[in-house]
């Protein structure tokens, strides 16, 4: 059953994240050009990375409500809700007329699909988590997460390559027509698929001795984590900043900085990113498979190092406009991130007893998302284009949340030998 929940949740979360990130890739290209066209090229592009983030702020929202159901009914029910609400949200994305045949709804209708997306994915992103971390034996819980978050970086190979196939073979024209839209469309095999694995998993032990306990004593409420929790959430949420925040840069704003700023074409671009993000997929497993024997502080310690030496010079090496650097530097930080990423199920999980686990979880990982991930794009560009395109202040937001990220590590305390099938 462990292995059942892990291979089922990584797959699923993958086919989920497929489309979010896709929707993140467009956004930097021809959203502009087909939902915002009497704009210019500049405010385009600021409102199609305005939409992105309706994405994140949705998902706290969601986190907090699907967070609170899992605590309440379970969590195998409330993934299969996240799962169906994504699916179909995508699925619309991929069918919406642009703005030359519906006008003003089709930003409107955009904006509220992205926000069913973030919605499902606040509550998914840490449901699944949380599913594969109370099924895993207890000295491989940081493994068994590590394959859920090679959703992020396997679902950036999947999304960019397959953006990198269809731009290779169309037109512009038929790219900005059509050719975007097949990730989305592809979201009813996502449905399928997903709910035929999620249907196959049992409930978790954990919540299931939970159950048990409150029929026992017969308190059948769980209790919310807001009050008792708060600090560990905003411990949470600080630690999880940078990572998140310098994800968002690479991966999203990148894409329009390497258009603008050099002579590489679209297929190369979405080619580094996809490769970087293939690397990061093994670093994935093995930032978890290291927190099992190292503890999870130093093996998060010694990635955000990574970050730290990286990002100082990393606009500098997109300007040379060299594949191969952009390439090296895109791995650095996407791999350093994603080893963190690995390890973060079980560090965050960790932090909670199981009746708030899942919403405790949701509200730090969404609430970090919303804060810093979701207006990255936005604010990135916002920056450069105040500043001139001098990449300074964007790399000085990166380092200060770089070391904001280290000082609330430093406080947390290290989690690698807790029960998560104690209950309160």
């Amino acid at each position: 059953m462990p292995r059942k929940a892990a291979v089922g949740s990584a797959l699923g979360s993958v086919l989920e994240w497929l489309d979010f990130t896709a929707y993140g890739v467009v956004s930097a290209t021809v959203f502009p050009k087909l939902f915002f066209p009497t704009l210019d090229p500049n405010s385009a592009l600021l409102a199609s990375f305005a939409t992105f983030g309706v994405g994140f702020f949705a998902r706290p929202a969601g986190g907090i409500l699907f967070g609170l159901l899992g605590d309440r009914i379970g969590r195998k029910q409330v993934l299969m809700i996240t799962f169906l609400l994504m699916g179909f949200s995508s699925l619309l994305i991929g069918l919406m007329p642009p703005y030359s045949i519906i006008g003003i709804w089709a930003p409107v209708l955009i904006v509220a699909l992205r926000f069913m997306q973030g919605f499902a994915l606040g509550g998914e992103a840490t449901g699944a988590q949380l599913f594969t971390m109370e099924h895993a034996p207890a000295d491989k819980r940081g493994l068994f997460g590590s394959f859920i978050n090679l959703a992020a970086p396997a679902s950036q190979v999947l999304a960019n390559g397959l953006l990198f196939a269809i731009a290779a073979v169309m037109s512009d024209q038929q790219f900005e027509s059509f050719g975007w839209r097949i990730p989305f469309l592809l979201s009813i095999f996502l449905i399928v698929l997903g709910a035929y694995l999620r249907s196959r998993v049992a409930e978790t032990p954990a919540f299931e001795a939970m159950k048990e306990r409150r029929k026992q004593t017969g308190n059948l409420e769980p209790q919310g984590p807001a009050r008792r929790h708060r600090g560990t959430i905003l411990r949470l949420i600080l630690f999880w900043a940078a990572p998140c925040t310098c994800y968002y840069i690479v991966t999203v704003f990148s894409i329009s900085y390497l258009g603008f700023q050099t002579a590489l074409s679209k297929q190369t671009i979405f080619l580094c990113l996809m490769a970087a993000n293939a690397v990061a997929v093994g670093l994935t497993l093995i930032g978890g498979t290291a927190s099992d024997r190292f503890g999870r502080k130093p093996t998060l310690f010694a990635a955000a190092f990574v970050v730290l030496i990286v990002m100082p010079f990393y606009f500098a090496i997109m300007e040379t406009g060299n594949a191969l650097l952009v390439f090296a530097a895109m791995t650095l930080v996407i791999g350093a991130i994603q080893a963190q990423s690995g390890i973060l199920p079980a560090f965050f999980a960790e932090q909670f007893p199981t009746s708030s686990r899942y919403s405790g979880s949701a509200l730090a990982y969404t609430g970090a998302n919303l804060i810093f991930a979701g207006p990255t794009p936005f604010v990135a560009t916002w920056v450069m284009q105040e500043s001139g395109g001098n990449p300074f202040w964007l790399t000085a937001i990166c380092m200060a949340l770089v070391v904001i990220s280290f000082a609330a590590l430093l406080a947390s305390p290290e989690t690698r030998y807790v029960d998560l099938t104690a209950v309160e």
